[in-house]
Parts: C-alpha cells; structure tokens; sequence
C-alpha cells in the first residue's frame, strides 16, 4: 500500500525553536512528513527580532506552511503548549485565507484558548522570570545556565512569554478542521478539563487524548507519539505500513463539549 504523506507542521513550545523537531524527522513513520516553522529570534534567526503577537507571528509563518505543503493534497498541524495556540491559530488562516485542505489539528500541552493565562512575568527580573518560567512551562533549557547563551536568549523567551499571556483567540468563529487534544496523564500544569475545553474550538470531530508522562511528554517517547499521529491520518492503513502501532498506554476519547 503506497501512502501519501501528509506534511505535519510542528510549532514549538516558549523558548524552543524548530531544532526541538529536527530529531523527529528520522523518527517519522511513513504517512507523515516532518515540518518545523522556525519563528524568528532563534537559532538561524537569532538576528531577527521575535515577535510578541500571534497575529503577527501567524501572519508570518502562513507563507511557510504553504510551502511546506505544496505538491501535498493536504496538511496537518502540532503544536505543544505556546505552539498549540500558535497551530491553532495557522490552521485558521489556512482554512480562511487559503484552498490547503486541513486534516487534522493536534493541541498538546495547552488549556483551551478561552482559558485566557492569569500569568504576568515579562516584567520580572531575569532570575525571578526564568524560575516563573520554569515552574510553569515544566522544563527549563539548559542554554541558560551558561551567561553567553543567557543574555543572547533571554529577549526571545521574554517575547514568547508575552505572546502566550496576551494572546486571546483571533476569533470567536470554530475552525472546521478536527482537534485532538493531547496531554500527558501526569501534567500537574495543565488540567485535563482545561485541556479538554479545547472541544469548544471546532465544528469537526474533538478527540481528548492522554499519553504517559508530565507536561513534557513529547520529548520522552516522540517516535511513539508520531506513530499515533500517522495512524490518526490513515485511518485505514494496515499497521505494518505506518512501521508498526503506537505504543505505550494512550488513552483517547471522542468528547462531547460542555
């Protein structure tokens, strides 16, 4: 059976770029093509200032995502905790603004984008805002233990804070593509009735799944997380042509909303 690949753009969390999904491109079973958006003020684009609206960073990133699917009949999009908002977001526009059929919408790490964050440490000083950081995003890079690397990205984590805690949703209209909702059955930062209120975002098919680990799941079993993924895009496909099952003890649900 010859499956065609359906290319998944990966957004990353705050303070991350597109080198966190690098790794998963070998990992990638067949079905899915790996593609990173890289924001700017990171990596390659450290020269580039970041930015501190979704909007904004939507606006730019839209030109990215078509190129990452052209010649592809369509697209999916992942995102973990700030880059869940920031998929949710690019699927809009790509609904909206282009004719790229979206498959399927996978928000992990997030509470709904009607939550609304009760945070506001951008102003803190360095020290105090990356502890804030750490206890709320569940991971702390360990770039920031060394001073060099600290100064140099601190103004990007900073701006990716800021678009998260001011970020509210675009629009109030639901997208069409389905959502699932991922999250780690072990995440003491986000609730799953937070999480499941994700629901409320789409008039296709929600499905709130959980996976084993904390808040940071996905860098702990990611090829297992992309089997999962590819078998949710062919539904029909035999296992051994997605290079076998997902594995570990996921748990998912169809929801209804609430």
């Amino acid at each position: 059976m010859t499956l065609q690949p359906v290319p998944l753009l990966c957004l990353p969390y705050a303070g991350a770029g597109a080198s966190v999904f690098w790794k998963w491109r070998q990992l990638a079973p067949l079905g899915l093509r790996l593609a990173p958006l890289q924001l700017p003020g990171r990596e390659e684009r450290t020269n580039e200032e970041p930015f501190r609206s979704v909007a904004d960073a939507v606006h730019a990133l839209l030109p990215d995502a078509v190129a990452a699917a052209a010649g592809h009949r369509r697209v999916a999009v992942f995102g973990h905790s700030m880059g869940a908002v920031l998929a949710f977001e690019l699927a809009r526009a790509l609904e909206e603004r282009t004719e790229i059929p979206v498959a399927h919408v996978y928000v992990s790490g997030s509470p709904g984008p009607y939550h609304g964050r009760a945070e506001n440490t951008v102003d803190l000083d360095d020290d105090t805002f990356l502890a804030a950081v750490e206890q709320f995003a569940g991971h702390r890079h360990p770039a920031f233990e060394f001073p060099e690397f600290r100064e140099l990205l601190l103004p990007m984590l900073r701006a990716d804070v800021a678009m998260h805690e001011s970020y509210r949703p675009l629009s109030d209209a639901p997208i069409q593509a389905p959502v699932s909702c991922l999250r780690g059955d072990q995440d003491t930062l986000v609730s799953a009735d937070d999480a499941a209120q994700w629901c409320k975002v789409t008039t296709g098919r929600f499905t709130y799944i959980e996976r084993p680990g904390g808040h940071m799941y996905l860098l702990d079993t990611p090829a297992e997380l992309l089997r999962l993924i590819a078998a949710d895009l062919h539904p029909d496909a035999p296992a051994e042509a997605l290079a076998g099952p997902a594995q570990g003890a996921s748990s998912s649900r169809e929801t209804p909303c609430d």
